[in-house]
């Protein structure tokens, strides 16, 4: 191996969590970018001690919409953009994430003061940031297509041909179904976003939401499959609840289903292939806040391949770190693949690496390397 002493990192005193296994005590070694060797043990030579702290892959996030609450950070204020951008890569990266899908959604909320509508926008700001050298992680984009909305195809249109598009999905929030069967649920989300609408108010929104399904739901769920297929990018379902909805996922030819709101339609898409990808949040607080099935029973039936933070951050380690606590069958290495998917610590991978110390039973990012560049 051509490689001076110098230009290696080694990683030594660490728990070092593999893929099916810990190695503790383990050591790290990291060059150019790759993990070059990893061991069990102490390596010879100069290192740096990790004190016994766990050493675990960096974390991937394949839906969160935070950025948005940085960039609105109250009704009505907007930040700038690629300030916004900086301020929320620094947030994620100390999560311990080190690749993240920044889900954007692609059309406006009538009525609604953080409605969205920026997508074009917030994507420019992080190409921006990145293209100056300000973003610590890999940031790619989660295009969240609300399918009733009048616009959301020309709106993806726009969107779909950027390099960094990594997905698109299927939803629909029309009150009465999926997530919301329970209409007042979405009555209490609204109240807390818009900060008051009467309920008057609610019942016009709620109506005008059922006209948009009825007239632009099936084509341009159609047109968005389309879309999608015509620029290879893979498909998420949304908020599965019935078989039918399943059915429908699988014909749609979906790689992922987010957040499938029932026991039922979260076996049939497990059984059918389909990655079931279910709430950080909800396994941390111990359920769902909108009163859906629990992660933490679909982990225990076996059928919980990803999970994601969605609305905290740091909820992606916490919940990796409490799955095994709430299901025997689940290790740490398990827990750790929900929540990495393309990490892994060994020869030739990325070196996306977290240290992680443990007090008080709580998982404390101390280190993040991103292709071997210690970033937080």
């Amino acid at each position: 191996m051509n490689m001076s002493a110098s230009s290696v990192t080694v990683l030594s005193d660490a728990r070092v969590v593999q893929a099916n296994r810990i190695l503790d005590p383990g050591w790290v070694a990291i060059a150019d970018g790759k993990i070059i060797d990893v061991g069990r043990g102490s390596r010879p030579g100069t290192t740096e001690s990790l004190g016994g702290d766990l050493l675990i892959p960096g974390l991937v996030e394949l839906h969160t919409d935070h950025l948005e609450a940085h960039f609105m950070p109250r009704p009505k204020v907007a930040w700038d953009p690629v300030a916004a951008v900086v301020s929320y890569d620094a947030q994620i990266a100390t999560s311990g994430i080190t690749t993240v899908l920044d889900s954007l959604r692609v059309w406006r909320e009538d009525d609604v003061e953080d409605g969205g509508g920026e997508a074009r926008r917030l994507s420019e700001a992080i190409a921006t940031a990145r293209d100056a050298g300000m973003l610590r992680i890999d940031h790619f984009l989660h295009l969240r297509c609300e399918v009733p909305m009048p616009h959301v195809v020309s709106e993806a249109a726009e969107l779909i041909g950027l390099p960094e598009v990594r997905l698109l999905s299927l939803m629909d929030h029309t009150p009465g179904q999926r997530q919301f069967r329970d209409e007042e649920k979405l009555r209490t989300y609204y109240r807390g976003k818009t900060g008051g609408l009467s309920d008057r108010e609610l019942d016009l929104m709620f109506e005008r939401r059922r006209e948009y399904a009825a007239a632009h739901a099936d084509r341009n769920q159609r047109a968005l499959i389309d879309l999608a297929r015509t620029h290879g990018t893979p498909l998420a379902s949304h908020d599965d609840t019935t078989i039918a909805h399943v059915g429908e996922a699988v014909d749609n030819g979906v790689a992922i289903a987010e957040f499938p709101t029932t026991v039922e339609a979260a076996k049939a898409l497990h059984a059918a292939g389909v990655r079931v990808l279910m709430g950080a949040p909800n396994l941390v607080r111990g359920g769902s806040h909108s009163g859906n099935v629990a992660t933490s029973d679909l982990a225990s039936l076996g059928v919980l391949d990803v999970l994601s933070s969605d609305y905290v951050p740091s909820s992606l380690l916490l919940a990796a770190f409490a799955l095994p606590k709430t299901t025997s069958a689940i290790d740490l290495p398990a827990a750790l693949r929900t929540v990495t998917d393309r990490g892994e610590i060994a020869a030739g991978k990325r070196a996306d690496l977290v240290r992680i110390h443990v007090a008080r039973d709580l998982p404390i990012v101390r280190s993040v390397w991103s292709t071997g560049r210690r970033v937080a």
